[in-house]
């Protein structure tokens, strides 16, 4: 294979240890780990936005309230709030990123099938994390209607995300890896709120909320730079890469022009296995789009722990999921490549039981009462089974068609959110 790339790029290759499929792995993952973070940690800044539920002491004996922890009467950083917003107002705000989420679904996954998924990540991400470091302005100068706008953007920004994410698995990573690689990138939906869980409680609990904010949007900017420089869209376009690499890739996966292959609507549209994959994305979000929006609310003003122990109990369920998450990825690849099962069925399985699951138990945890450590325990055991969805219904667009697997998780990630 000749090689035609400028010198600085053959230079490159020989000093880079790390094969540009894991490197692009990784920065994918931490993509979505910070867009989790800018989409999760209002769920804990609005504690402190608003201000606090006047409980008296007739409100500690009702049923939907349980006994306080011991510092949350007592820390002043929990009581700090200064808008009226009721919890309807509340619900709005935490629940309006996915009307602009929603609308850019498919737009992002023909661009990034057409045009590359480079490009569609990179600016979706840029838009996101200036949308959440505006954050604070838009609270201060126009209250509840300027954070709604704020994050009606950033849901349309991060609409384009998952389909780009998909489409650059695609074009990067080879069948016998994608159970490993593919539940890594993923999983990094799962850290990102594990660390805006944990991370939010501690800095709400030392500084002003608006810290917070900042911070998890400037790192994103930081994101930005390095995957300019780092990443592209398809292999072949890659400057640095190994020509041994490349040779495995399209020995693996052939060489890929997606741009001018013509999506082909009708056949998409009539698939069955598109009609389950939406059902399944459905069920899913039903289940992980509350936990994320809900649960930190409903730790600090149902079950009531502190602002600094909400952060890390909320994070306990979610870093199990992170955990089981890659777990499964590693054994799905392993059963793959032994032949023990086929692609499909280890799919299906996995995602079953990612559904049955956590339905069940989250339907526990919701009669648990007031026995804190039961209600943790069973969320915490929830996500753990969640957590093989990553390696089931996400990874089967790319397994139905390469090619266009960005349109088709547009579709079944849109119409689930």
């Amino acid at each position: 294979m000749e090689d035609n790339r400028p010198k600085w790029g053959q230079a490159c290759s020989h000093a880079c240890c790390v094969p540009q499929r894991i490197i692009v792995g990784i920065m994918s993952f931490f993509a979505l780990l910070f867009a989790y973070t800018h989409r999760v940690s209002l769920s804990h800044v609005i504690t402190q936005l608003v201000v606090p539920i006047n409980r008296t002491s007739d409100d500690e004996d009702k049923e939907d309230v349980c006994p306080a922890d011991d510092d949350v009467s007592t820390t002043p950083s929990d009581h700090r709030g200064e808008y009226r917003w009721s919890e309807q107002m509340q619900g709005i705000i935490l629940s309006c990123f996915y009307v602009g989420y929603i609308i850019t679904h498919m737009p992002g996954g023909i661009l990034s099938d057409k045009f590359g998924a480079k490009w569609v990540l990179l600016i979706c991400m840029l838009i996101s994390a200036l949308c959440t470091m505006l954050c604070p302005l838009a609270i201060i100068y126009f209250e509840e209607w300027g954070l709604i706008v704020d994050r009606v953007i950033m849901g349309a920004a991060q609409g384009t995300m998952f389909p780009a994410v998909t489409a650059l698995l695609s074009a990067w990573v080879p069948v016998r890896e994608r159970g490993s690689l593919g539940a890594f990138t993923y999983s990094g939906v799962i850290l990102g709120t594990v660390v805006s869980n944990s991370c939010s409680g501690v800095m709400l609990h030392y500084f002003h909320w608006s810290v917070t904010l900042i911070v998890f949007g400037g790192l994103s900017i930081v994101w930005c730079i390095v995957f300019l420089f780092l990443c592209t869209s398809r292999p072949d376009g890659h400057p640095c890469m190994k020509p041994k690499e490349l040779s495995y890739l399209i020995e693996t996966m052939g060489d890929r022009n997606k741009g001018k292959l013509p999506i082909p609507w009708k056949e998409l549209l009539l698939s069955k296995a598109l009609v389950a994959l939406i059902i399944s994305q459905i069920g899913h979000d039903w289940g992980y789009y509350v936990m994320i929006t809900c649960l930190p609310k409903y730790i600090s003003d149902v079950i009531r722990f502190s602002i600094r122990s909400n952060g890390f109990v909320t994070a306990l369920p979610f870093l199990a999921m992170f955990i089981s998450s890659n777990i499964s990825g590693f054994v799905t690849d392993y059963v793959i490549h032994k032949g023990l099962i086929s692609i499909s069925n280890i799919r299906k399985l996995l995602t079953f039981l990612a559904a049955l699951g956590p339905g069940a138990l989250m339907v526990a945890a919701s009669y648990a009462g007031c026995d804190k450590f039961l209600v943790i325990a069973l969320f915490t055991i929830s996500m753990f089974v969640m957590g093989l969805y990553y390696a089931g219904q996400k990874l089967t667009p790319m397994d139905m068609s390469p090619s266009f697997s960005g349109t088709l998780t547009a579709i079944s990630n849109g119409l689930g959110s």
